[in-house]
């Protein structure tokens, strides 16, 4: 990273403040972002994200001692805001001295924010628009991701590109934002950083690294689609707010639309409330992805990509992913003054 001045120069408020060695972040892809991708990406330079997802607070206990166990770096852990023992998971984060904490899935319950800065993690947000990433900052918030469409996974409305000129230009300069959804390349990563990014979080480009445990007939569904592959799930009731899901169009997805039904009559006999029927829904999800990364089901489970995937073409270590991404940055920035990059 030393060798790369440019890029190294526009990452080191998010390098400062991450603890690592480059600002890339790896999103946290439930089932594939655990202790062996987190702690390799941490140990190649960039900043391991555990995804807790609907993890007990047991199980977070036991993922981030076997985390700590393989790095020394510093990493972070993703919380769901909808979780139903969110603040016990806080708690965890803190025992453990976790040192960064990333509430995703919606704005922040009362608290929670303060909970974790109280035991001593920075806290990170998703901002999905302009105004909102202002709320989240004055609440207390140390950082923001902004996540286009274009990622895997739960995704909102709009291209990460509209984002970034709707928020970097008015945040970036008091600020730390990074940019996620649909970076591939190093190129793309130089062009957020020139906006005034402090760094970048990626996730369907490390989602088929060599440490990743994910199941190898899903790594082979990643290596034969398209960006075109990678479509966003349908909502079917008005009434049911479902967080639209980027991923391979399979069986699975199609199988979505019956649950979605089956949830929505469970809301209108009173059987469950919205918030009990979104996290059928989040359940519904962690299972299905499970049964496509671990049990190598791509025909009936979930297999979350992003758009990006057409530029995941093979299996190949974190180190080597990294030091890709930031010779094409380096390569991207020196071309913009003219003057060769400078290899590590």
């Amino acid at each position: 990273m030393n060798a790369y001045t440019r890029t190294a120069a526009r990452m080191a408020r998010g390098c400062e403040f991450l603890g690592s060695e480059t600002a890339i972040l790896c999103g946290a892809m439930s089932w594939v972002s655990e202790r062996n991708l987190v702690s390799a990406i941490s140990n190649a330079g960039g900043f391991g994200v555990i995804a807790c997802g609907a993890m007990t607070p047991a199980l977070l206990d036991a993922e981030i001692a076997a985390t700590k166990a393989l790095t020394a770096k510093p990493f972070g852990v993703n919380l769901i805001t909808m979780h139903p023992q969110l603040f016990d998971l806080i708690a965890v984060c803190a025992r453990h001295g976790v040192t960064h904490v990333v509430l995703a899935g919606g704005i922040p319950p009362k608290g929670s924010v303060e909970a974790i800065a109280a035991g001593g993690a920075k806290v990170i947000c998703f901002a999905p628009t302009l105004a909102l990433g202002r709320k989240l900052l004055r609440s207390g918030a140390d950082a923001l991701v902004i996540e286009g469409m274009e990622a895997g996974g739960h995704i909102g409305p709009v291209s990460t590109s509209v984002l970034a000129q709707e928020i970097l230009p008015s945040l970036a300069d008091e600020h730390l934002v990074f940019v996620a959804g649909g970076i591939g390349r190093g190129e793309a990563i130089a062009g957020y950083l020139e906006m005034g990014a402090a760094g970048v979080q990626l996730g369907t480009r490390f989602a088929c690294a060599s440490e990743s445990i994910a199941h190898p007939a899903f790594k082979k569904a990643f290596f034969r689609a398209s960006a075109r592959d990678a479509t966003a799930s349908v909502q079917v009731d008005p009434r049911l707010p479902v967080i639209p899901v980027r991923a391979l169009k399979n069986k699975g997805t199609e199988a979505f639309t019956a649950k979605q039904i089956e949830v929505a009559r469970k809301l209108d006999s009173g059987e469950v409330d919205m918030g009990a029927a979104q996290l059928e829904i989040e359940h519904y999800w962690a299972g299905a992805l499970r049964r496509a990364v671990i049990d190598g089901d791509v025909e009936n489970g979930s297999i979350m990509a992003g758009q990006s995937v057409g530029m995941v073409a093979k299996e190949e270590p974190v180190a080597d992913i990294i030091a890709a991404l930031l010779a094409e940055c380096e390569g991207a920035l020196s071309a913009r003054t003219g003057t060769p990059a400078v290899a590590a």
